[in-house]
């Protein structure tokens, strides 16, 4: 089990009355959100988990396990099948591999916008001068690259077994074309972006591993919302996500969290919905590192941040701990944490015509590891905003 948290306890508050009676029975007491450090045990959970790792794939997707999440749905007036389920297959595709600045980002590949983005972030501001610029110029210059990169997330992207994703989004030279018209003093319009272009060319949760021989995981999962969809499948324990979310149900509409698609990312049978998701690693011949983190529609951009403090020369924990801000072309605002930028960073800001959403609060949970390559020397950082552990160990290997 796992110990109720400040965090457990005030996202249950806002999803309570989504829990059917099998997640009620787990995560409430007696219908009530749990005191502070009460024990929450999964015992249907860790028994469907044992399964999964004695017999594998089949035991998830074929089976009593499978039948049981079947006639849970169903019964609840969903539309699943079990052949649903059993023609359920694990995707593996290459990752996007992108070089700048002497660095090297190896990043999630779509149905992921993560991979995607960062690189037009990046080849934007490798065209904007960015590395040579004051501080409070890069901030505008990334607020500008957010925007033009989330446009083209909405009009583009989604699962590309279904649909043509445009190679150019790839090309410098139509990073560079699209950030030809940002002005080094003003903000964008995002309603005024549309006709510009051309076709030329929470929840979520991450963990960083690296090893004693190098090997590294960069690993993120999601469930979408807090506590998912609030559905535990019958006997099994498993609480079913709400990624449906992800996908466009109407064009042009936002969706939990303000993101906005158009048809590729409609809603097909077997189509996979498109994500913020981004695993990455960045390295050059001295350093390397291992980032990711949860945070919905701001997961691009908060680990596009992590990785330019990187190339920047910081340590994890001052990767982690760096305050953040967010845009995504629509709502045409920057988000702000809590605490955050300087009043005078802000003031910076608007006096450039900058829209700015300050928060009262913080946002993500960065997962991030730092290693020398030269030295084998490892720094490794939880976020603070957030809960987690960094750690490292030495590890014997005996004969």
């Amino acid at each position: 089990g796992f110990a109720v948290t400040p965090r457990y306890q005030r996202y249950m508050g806002f999803r309570k009355q989504a829990l059917n009676a099998e997640a009620k029975a787990i995560f409430l007491d007696s219908e009530e959100i749990p005191a502070l450090g009460s024990i929450i045990i999964q015992q249907n959970l860790a028994n469907t988990l044992e399964a999964i790792a004695l017999k594998g794939r089949d035991a998830f997707y074929q089976g009593e396990i499978a039948k049981q999440m079947v006639e849970s749905v169903q019964a609840a007036g969903g539309i699943w099948t079990e052949q649903d389920l059993e023609n359920y297959q694990l995707k593996i595709r290459q990752p996007v591999t992108t070089q700048i600045a002497g660095y090297t980002i190896t990043t999630a590949a779509l149905p992921s916008a993560g991979g995607q983005l960062i690189t037009l972030m990046l080849n934007q501001l490798n065209t904007l001068n960015y590395w040579q610029a004051d501080p409070q110029q890069k901030r505008h210059w990334l607020i500008e690259s957010m925007r033009r990169a989330y446009r083209e997330r909405t009009v583009h992207l989604g699962d590309s077994d279904f649909i043509d994703v445009p190679d150019y989004l790839l090309d410098p030279a139509y990073a560079a074309q699209i950030a030809e018209d940002i002005d080094p003093d003003s903000a964008s319009k995002s309603d005024e972006l549309a006709d510009a272009f051309s076709n030329k060319g929470q929840d979520t949760t991450h963990f960083s591993i690296i090893d004693q021989d190098g090997n590294r995981v960069s690993a993120t999962l999601s469930i979408n919302y807090p506590f998912g969809s609030g559905f535990v499948a019958g006997n099994t324990g498993v609480l079913l996500n709400d990624e449906m979310d992800d996908f466009s149900a109407l064009s042009g509409s936002p969706n939990a969290y303000d993101l906005v698609s158009e048809s590729a990312n409609a809603i097909e049978p077997g189509k996979r919905p498109l994500s913020s998701m981004t695993p990455s690693f960045v390295e050059n011949d001295q350093r390397l590192l291992v980032i990711g983190t949860p945070g919905g529609s701001r997961i691009i951009t908060m680990v596009m941040q992590g990785i330019l403090h990187f190339m920047e020369g910081k340590d994890a924990e001052a990767i982690v701990a760096a305050p953040r801000l967010h845009h995504q072309y629509l709502p045409d605002r920057v988000q702000m944490e809590t605490p955050g930028l300087s009043e005078m960073e802000q003031q910076d800001l608007t006096d450039r015509g900058h829209q700015l959403d300050v928060l009262n609060r913080q946002f993500g949970n960065m997962q991030v590891i730092v290693a020398n390559k030269k030295t084998g020397k490892l720094s490794a950082a939880s976020d603070p905003r957030g809960e987690g552990m960094a750690k490292t160990e030495q590890i014997i290997v005996r004969d």
